[in-house]
């Protein structure tokens, strides 16, 4: 029996499922989850000390690699001087000022300690901010798993959500319509109806949930149209593509500029560190200034702060992010290429250090058209892969990650892996 399946074994008897998160469990693509015993730039080491190079990432956070040798001195440092204080610290101005830079939407900011605890607050700004109740999300695009976006679509146009996850009372539900992702006709019509109710829509600007699926331009412009026009928040989840495709993020990509932004994950340069923010008449309306409550124990701990502020400097050096983007454009175009060679159905897309690979014949704009590509080819490729120690996500419906790290000859090593991988398919 190999370490990796004792473990899962003996994490079943104490934790729910053996993990912690449920896709690490290979639920989607079957087998034994692989136990990380370290990691160092592009790499990790499982529990039976196998090599891999890692296309997730801890899923988006890595973005200067696995233990990024000056965020560990600068998480050491804040360390020896005290892990949380329940007070208020000088770096959490310094990382603030350093978003409310880059970013130049977010006038004022807010740190929580997580994706979830960022998009809940937002949606709960909003909804304060504007005294409306609907929101409206996308299909296929995840928010994090507060009870209110644990939302399947309704059965039609104007039906509101039902709950997609036991727990969830209808009631916290009723008020979240779902659409269709890069549908213009569709928002129109809904905005045309009951425009005057929507306190908000929230979206991933780039989705990376249903792997990666970007939107129209047509899209993003009726988007911030139609909430201009409606007084309604427009809120960009960039917890996933905050940093990650963009310095400036998606909304840079855009040309947009929405009214409240929530990040995560490259933010924190890998630990528990997220953030809301947007225009200062909305943030006014937080606690302590205004009556919509949001507090946290560990918000902006200053050990979280120094990975996350250590890492948006680095990712601040010349051409960092279009020498990330040729990478990963790299990786996809050669296992594309490599797939056709093979007469193998696949195709692949790509933005910052965010790819996707799909298999099938066009890339999908919708959560049907992905959910309609060939799971079952997938599966079997990503253990091909696994059996090549090249670990992509153990999903076919969640985008890759590309981290610094990943140098041109990983990225040819990567290629050739899956061109032996897609021969067995």
């Amino acid at each position: 029996m190999s370490r990796n399946l004792e473990l899962f074994e003996r994490g079943k008897k104490s934790i729910p499922g053996g993990v912690n998160s449920p896709v690490r469990a290979f639920g989607s693509v079957g087998g034994t989850p692989r136990f990380v015993k370290k990691a160092n730039g592009p790499y990790f080491w499982d529990a039976d000390d196998k090599q891999y190079i890692d296309y997730i990432g801890s899923w988006g956070p890595a973005i200067l690699g696995h233990a990024h040798p000056e965020v560990v001195a600068a998480v050491q440092k804040a360390a020896e001087g005290g892990l949380s204080f329940g007070a208020p610290t000088e770096v959490e101005i310094d990382i603030a000022e350093e978003i409310c830079k880059l970013v130049p939407s977010i006038e004022q900011v807010r740190l929580v300690s997580s994706g979830t605890e960022a998009t809940m607050s937002a949606i709960r700004l909003a909804r304060g901010f504007t005294k409306r109740d609907a929101i409206i999300k996308f299909e296929g695009c995840y928010h994090g798993h507060s009870d209110s976006l644990l939302v399947k679509a309704g059965s039609g146009l104007l039906t509101f959500g039902n709950p997609s996850s036991g727990g969830v009372p209808a009631d916290f539900t009723r008020h979240t319509l779902v659409l269709e992702y890069n549908n213009v006709e569709q928002l129109q019509r809904t905005f045309d109806e009951i425009g005057h109710t929507i306190a908000c829509v929230i979206l991933e600007p780039i989705a990376g949930n249903m792997n990666l699926i970007k939107p129209s331009e047509a899209f993003v412009k009726a988007l911030r149209a139609l909430t201009e026009q409606h007084g309604t928040v427009l809120i960009y989840d960039e917890v996933m593509t905050g940093f990650r495709v963009a310095l400036g993020c998606a909304q840079s990509l855009h040309g947009i500029k929405p009214d409240l932004t929530t990040l995560g994950k490259v933010v924190g340069g890998g630990m528990p560190l997220a953030a809301f923010g947007g225009r200062a008449d909305i943030m006014a309306c937080i606690a302590p200034l205004g009556n919509v409550y949001q507090a946290g124990t560990l918000s902006g701990n200053p050990v979280a702060v120094a990975a996350g502020l250590t890492t948006l400097k680095l990712i601040q050096q010349p051409d960092f992010h279009a020498e990330l983007s040729r990478r990963t454009a790299r990786l996809v175009e050669g296992i594309v290429a490599a797939a056709r060679e093979l007469g193998v159905t696949l195709c692949g897309d790509s933005v910052g250090g965010m790819f996707g690979l799909y298999f099938c014949e066009e890339i999908p704009s919708t959560f049907a058209e992905v959910t309609a590509s060939d799971r079952e080819r997938f599966n079997r490729f990503f253990h091909a892969m696994l059996a090549e120690s090249v670990y992509l996500a153990p999903s076919a419906y969640e985008a890759g990650f590309v981290s610094i790290a990943h140098s041109d000859e990983i990225i040819e090593q990567s290629i050739a892996a899956a061109r032996r991988a897609l021969a067995t398919l």
